[in-house]
């Protein structure tokens, strides 16, 4: 079974394997750097890719995500998936469902779509 854990474990391993790391300011990145090599970012959240490295990272971090929802899809199903982000965003304790939309984009669900599991669900979070 395919845990978030293991997803970040195969992450951790293909940064490693194509010299990806995060820096957060230049004394980060400086500490990091391997000498003469450029880098640019892929994912605009403090990654330092290897340009030589930047089409293979994006295409392999994609189709790493693609399978982990699938293994979701298959062993949750949609409406479980939906359920836990929008416990992950608090969205029983604000009343909105935007960021769990924003967090489901990659399993192409519909606004109405999470709207409707919230509906169902809502009542077992009344307390929080």
């Amino acid at each position: 079974m395919t845990t978030s854990a293991n997803i970040n474990e195969m992450q951790t391993a293909l940064f490693k394997e194509l010299g990806v790391f995060f820096a957060f300011s230049n004394k980060q990145f400086e500490e990091q750097r391997q000498p003469g090599v450029d880098y640019c970012t892929v994912l605009d959240a403090g990654d330092c890719v290897p340009k030589s490295n930047a089409a293979e990272f994006a295409q392999r971090l994609s189709s790493l995500h693609k399978e982990f929802r699938k293994k979701q899809l298959t062993e949750k199903g949609i409406e479980k998936i939906i359920e836990e982000e929008l416990v992950n965003h608090e969205c029983f304790y604000t009343g909105e469902i935007d960021d769990a939309v924003e967090a489901l984009a990659g399993y192409e669900v519909t606004y109405d779509a999470v709207e409707d599991v919230y509906r169902k669900v809502a009542h077992k979070y009344e307390h929080w």
